[in-house]
Formats: structure tokens, C-alpha cells, sequence
């Protein structure tokens, strides 16, 4: 991989078992959309089923943000998760090599690669998304975000941050709060 540069595009991942990572990206996105970047959001878990406070300011800023998943892992079947990735996957790919973005977020993408309850590797290929990543159009700034980043992704990577868990109200029993997680 070529020397890190803003002509060439960085390749960031948010990863880790702490929260922020997705929080972080988002940052990101509402920041680069400020400098005039087209900004795209590509969450693969989110499903458009359910309401997110991100997917509604963004919105409203006019930044892309589409949600191609389906949820949690065990709310659904594994065929109907290997299909919302493959449709994920494809979407990604196809988004990423137009090249009309200076920005893509990938969110949860990490996630979506380390499942492990089913075969996900013929439907989100490893080694495809890798090449996508190396071969992206000159300029464009990855984000992948989500726990358990593979080691192959976070060699290619420009920036590695790893969300780390000191302390969390979830220990406590607060469930997710409006405005916080959701």
C-alpha cells in the first residue's frame, strides 16, 4: 500500500469492544460534510425497519445514509442475514468504485466480517473488500467501523483506533438511552 496521503484517500478503523465507534464515524461524516465532502453511509448491521437518531439529522444535513442490514444476528435466520450482506456488499462495492463520494463510512462492516454463527466469506469476501479498499478511486476517505477488526484489515488501515471499555451504565442495568445508543 502507498505511503498515507490526503491525495490518495486514508482508510480509517474504529474498532474495539468499547462504545464510541460508530459516534466517532459519524463525527467524521458530519465534519468532512461541513468542507464540502459528498458524504455516503453505508451501515451493514442497521436495519431502515428501525429509527436511529443519525439516520434522522442526517437527513435533514443532507448526508447519504442508507441501512442495508437487518438487525441482530439471532433475530433473524442466517439465510436472511448472508442475503442483506451479499445486497450489502454489492451496494458498497458498486458506491465505492463510482467514485462520486470523497467520504464512505462502512458501518459495522467490521462486524459484519467477524460473523461467526454462519459463513459470511462467499457473500462479503474478505479478499474482495481488501481489494476494494486498496483499489478505491484516488481521493476517497474510508471508515470501517464495528468490533473485531480482521488483522488484514487493520494492516491496510492509514489510522487503527480501538474503542477500549473502562466503565458503562450497561453494568448498571440502563438499557440503551434514546439520543446515546439509538
Amino acid at each position: 500500500m502507498d505511503k498515507p496521503s490526503k491525495e490518495r484517500g486514508l482508510t480509517l478503523v474504529y474498532t474495539g469492544d468499547g462504545k464510541g465507534k460508530t459516534t466517532a464515524a459519524m463525527g467524521l461524516a458530519v465534519r468532512a460534510a461541513g468542507r464540502g465532502f459528498k458524504v455516503l453511509v453505508i451501515q451493514f448491521i442497521k436495519s431502515p425497519q428501525r429509527t436511529y437518531g443519525e439516520k434522522l439529522v442526517f437527513d435533514k444535513l443532507g448526508i447519504e445514509i442508507v441501512q442495508k442490514g437487518i438487525g441482530f444476528t439471532w433475530l433473524k435466520t442466517p439465510e436472511e442475514h448472508r442475503e442483506a450482506l451479499r445486497t450489502a456488499w454489492a451496494f458498497t462495492k458498486e458506491r465505492i468504485q463510482a467514485g462520486e463520494h470523497g467520504l464512505i463510512v462502512l458501518d459495522e462492516i467490521n462486524n459484519a466480517l467477524a460473523i461467526d454463527s454462519f459463513p459470511v466469506d462467499d457473500v462479503l469476501p474478505l479478499e474482495e473488500v481488501l481489494q476494494t479498499i486498496r483499489e478505491r478511486p484516488q481521493g476517497m476517505h474510508l471508515v470501517l467501523t464495528g468490533r473485531g477488526a480482521k488483522p488484514e484489515i487493520i494492516e491496510i488501515a492509514d489510522l487503527v483506533t480501538e474503542m477500549k471499555p473502562i466503565k458503562h451504565y450497561y453494568e448498571q442495568g440502563v438499557p440503551a438511552v434514546m439520543g446515546i445508543e439509538m
